[in-house]
């Protein structure tokens, strides 16, 4: 176990074992660098793809990284940040971000200890077009990536697991929808995000006991294959029923 630093010591000895100066405290802890990662998922031609950009690193030449940069200076929130950058990197300035974890392996950067906070995002490709493309950004499929620059293929994995979650716990998935869609259409958005096939007759049975899907009374066009029903999703009953809400257990 490590010695409690000389300095906090000191400062417990004084007042009975209170610290009076905390900023003093504060000034006497090791400076570590924050960063904060966006780990932008998009939905698109039945793929789950994600933004990268390649890394102006000399040692990580021609690999990619995830869109991330420093927080600024002491005033400015962690949330803040990852808008900031997002901002910065793509231009788009209408993407939810979440706070998923964070990583702080003692080696996981080159260049000494760096902390990352990352954020995830999930969204429909065609509603949200880049306006930056500095560093060769652009949008890659999830399952093509083996390397990446850093520790950026292991905070990619956790972020996938953490969707993954995501989207069993709440109904997220249907803002990648057209807003009428098919149950193949929504059974290939479950199958790319999840990474799974799925049996055909339990995926519909899954959804038709939920009773949130409502039929509009209309059939797909202009598709390769036999064409199929037309539904909505019915936010309005889900957002009064969502307190029950229990998931979506494949």
């Amino acid at each position: 176990m490590k010695k409690e630093p000389a300095v906090i010591t000191a400062f417990r000895k004084k007042n009975g074992g209170l610290i009076e100066n905390v900023q003093q405290l504060v000034e006497s802890y090791p400076r570590v660098p924050i960063t904060v990662d966006c780990v932008i998922f998009g939905f698109d031609e039945n793929e789950l793809k994600v933004l990268l950009i390649k890394s102006d690193i000399e040692m990580y030449k021609g690999k990619y990284s995830l869109l991330g940069d420093f927080a600024i200076d002491n005033d400015e929130d962690l949330d803040e940040a990852a808008y900031r950058i997002l901002k910065e990197r793509t231009g788009m300035d209408d993407v939810y971000l979440e706070q998923v974890r964070t990583f702080g392996k003692p080696s996981r950067h080159p260049g000494g200890r760096v902390l990352t906070v990352a954020y995830c995002s999930l969204l429909n490709i065609q509603h949200h077009k880049l306006k930056i493309h500095d560093n060769d950004l652009d949008w890659h499929t999830v399952s093509s990536l083996k390397e990446m620059a850093f520790d950026h293929k292991e905070i990619l994995d956790a972020c996938y697991q953490w969707l993954q979650k995501r989207i069993q716990e709440h109904p997220l998935g249907f803002n990648l929808l057209p807003d009428k869609f098919s149950l193949r259409e929504l059974q290939n958005l479950y199958e790319a995000i999840l990474g799974i096939d799925m049996d055909r007759r339990n995926f519909r049975k899954k959804f038709a006991s939920m009773d949130l899907l409502i039929d509009i009374g209309e059939m797909e066009e202009d598709v390769p294959h036999r064409p199929g029903k037309l539904y909505k999703f019915d936010f309005e009953k889900y957002e009064k029923s969502k307190r029950k809400w229990v998931g979506i257990d494949f």
